[in-house]
């Protein structure tokens, strides 16, 4: 019974976890409710005014960095910089995501479409990449989630590209589950439904595509980033040991329908 009663309680104490993409929306959500669960954080954005406004109202639980996730280089100094302030990293959660097209794929010019594949991939690949050769370095386990969305397992009218990338986050989560589960490194996934921040504001504040969205929603609403976050402490607590290599959908049962 050891194993089980240790690893039951949804808390976060005493490990260190990085978030990207913390300085609003999701990722904001995720940052607070992993200091309420016991966890200290590093926060990173590209601008650090904002993601620094979050971490000073988390008091000494927080650290916040700037960094570009779609940059390899700046990936790799937040990892540093996260070792160097709290002396390890236990979690990893890849929230940063980029959208600068909304219309049809083939529409899609090649600027942008660099840059999606830039930050919602590249940039996880270059952090887990970065936090598991820490993990591995002092044999401990560790956890990662990766932020994907229901545009990885559905079609993503006027949102062709960004769902590309999901759907790879969903692919690359599964392999690396595989990979790395020998080293109890634990990778899952979280793919939110329509969900009321900036980065979904192209829905959000369109009526027609609201309309649509609840008529196929059986909760009859869009979420809030409060609502997602619960799922990453939990995929990062100890109450979710056995848990590799899932994708858990937060969409108020949007994909059922």
């Amino acid at each position: 019974m050891g194993p089980v009663e240790s690893g039951s309680t949804i808390e976060l104490g005493g490990k260190v976890a990085i978030l990207t993409g913390a300085s609003r929306g999701i990722g904001e959500a995720m940052a607070r409710a992993f200091v309420r669960a016991g966890a200290k954080v590093v926060l990173a954005a590209r601008k650090l005014e904002g993601v620094q406004a979050v971490a000073s109202s988390l008091g000494d639980s927080a650290l916040a960095v700037a960094a570009h996730t779609g940059k390899e280089a700046d990936c790799v100094a937040l990892v540093e910089a996260a070792i160097k302030h709290f002396g390890k990293v236990d979690c990893l959660v890849n929230n940063a995501a980029t959208n600068p097209h909304f219309g049809p794929m083939l529409d899609c010019e090649m600027g942008a479409f660099d840059k999606t594949f830039e930050v919602n991939l590249k940039g996880y690949f270059w952090m887990i990449r970065g936090v598991v050769r820490h993990l591995q370095s002092r044999s401990a386990p560790g956890a990662i989630v990766n932020v994907a969305s229901v545009a990885a397992i559905e079609a993503a009218p006027m949102q062709g590209v960004y769902g590309m990338t999901k759907a790879a986050v969903v692919s690359m989560t599964k392999t690396l589950a595989y990979e790395l589960g020998g080293s109890k490194i634990r990778v899952n996934a979280i793919a939110p439904g329509l969900v009321d921040t900036r980065l979904a504001s192209a829905i959000v504040q369109n009526d027609d595509l609201v309309k649509m969205v609840k008529q196929k929603t059986p909760l009859g609403r869009y979420g809030q980033p409060d609502e997602i976050a619960g799922g990453a402490v939990y995929l990062c607590s100890d109450a979710a040991n056995f848990l590799t290599g899932h994708t858990l959908v937060i969409d108020g049962g949007m994909t059922v329908c």
